[in-house]
Formats: structure tokens, sequence, C-alpha cells
């Protein structure tokens, strides 16, 4: 457990500086130059999700069970992941409705993520790993609205080809994961379907 402790404090400590030491990140910036500092926040967000999945690796071993869910959470949990993975495909296509309308749909989709995991899943591994993934998105997203508002930002609208696209690369990939990226990578198949 503790690997993976380790890793989450890795990970989501080196995502969390804007959240929590936007001007200490801005000095550094300054300090080191740029690439430099994107080259220490990517080693460090490397190693952390290394840590992250051996970890978890780790801990499932040995599982200490906290609850058993009941079995339509799962039925939830694959609805919800939907949701969540086309919110962060719309985090990533250009001029999209639900960019212009949400702001930060990655966040909103790692928050819809975190929570669909902790539903379905009730092992202290899952709890630190999924709990700990949901206060960072929340604690993330208040802190990236805020900068917004100081900055007067306004997203650009979207267009009804860019939302398509955000929405079917979604579906797409939330189909190829949910159905055979889960499996084979995780070990856990969500639908029962072997890998």
């Amino acid at each position: 457990m503790a690997t993976l402790i380790l890793g989450l404090v890795l990970f989501l400590g080196a995502h969390s500086v804007r959240i929590v030491a936007d001007d200490f990140r801005a000095r550094s910036v300054a300090r080191l130059g740029e690439k430099p500092w994107k080259g220490l926040y990517a080693l460090v967000s490397v190693i952390g999700f290394v840590l992250i999945v051996w970890g978890y690796g780790l801990a499932r071993q040995q599982p200490v069970v906290l609850w058993t869910p009941p079995v339509a959470m799962r039925h939830v949990a694959a609805l919800l992941t939907l949701i969540a993975f086309v919110l962060v495909a719309a985090g990533n296509v250009p001029r999209n409705s639900i960019r212009a309308k949400l702001g930060h749909p990655m966040l909103l989709g790692t928050k819809v993520w975190a929570f669909a995991h902790l539903l379905a899943n009730g092992t202290l591994a899952d709890v630190l790993l999924f709990g700990a993934f949901l206060v960072w998105a929340v604690l993330c997203f208040r802190s990236a609205r805020r900068r917004d508002r100081a900055a007067g930002t306004v997203y650009a609208a979207g267009t009804v080809r860019n939302t398509a696209i955000a929405v079917i690369a979604g579906i797409v990939v939330w189909a190829l994961f949910a159905f055979w990226l889960h499996a084979a990578w995780i070990g856990v198949a969500p639908f029962g379907v072997s890998a």
C-alpha cells in the first residue's frame, strides 16, 4: 500500500502545483526555463504513475475489502465511465460545444471516472486510488475555474462537427477500453467478457 500512496503523492502532487503553489510554479518556470520545468514535471509524473500502477497491482494481490458493492453499481459505473470518456475526449478536441460550455471537461471526466470506480469497487486500494483522484479533480476544477474568472477566459464556441468528433471519439475509445483494454491491461473485464 505504501507504494501506491507514494505514487499518488508524486503524481497528484506534481499535478497540484497550480492548485496550491501557482506562484512557486511561476517562479520556478522563470528560474529554470519552461522546458526544464516541463521535463522535471514529466519525470516526477511518470515515476508517480509507474508507482501507482505497481502499488495498485501489489495491493490487489491481498485486497482489504471494505464493502461489497451491489452488482447494479457495475452498470451505473459503465454508464458513468462512458460519460467520462466523452468528457475527456471533449477536453482534447478543439472548438467543441462541450468544452465551450464546461470549460474543463477533462477534469470533469476525471471526476466522473473516479466516482464511477468508487461506486463499483470496495477495497482499500480502490478507495485510496479513486478517492484521491476524485478529490484532486474537484480541487483542480475549482482552481481552474477561479483562474478562468480572474483572467476573463471565454472558450471558443463549438462547432457541430467538432462536437460530434468529441462524442464519437469518446464512445469509440470507451468501447475499446470497456470491452478489451480494461481486461487486457488491468485484468478486470467490466462486462464479464474475457480478454
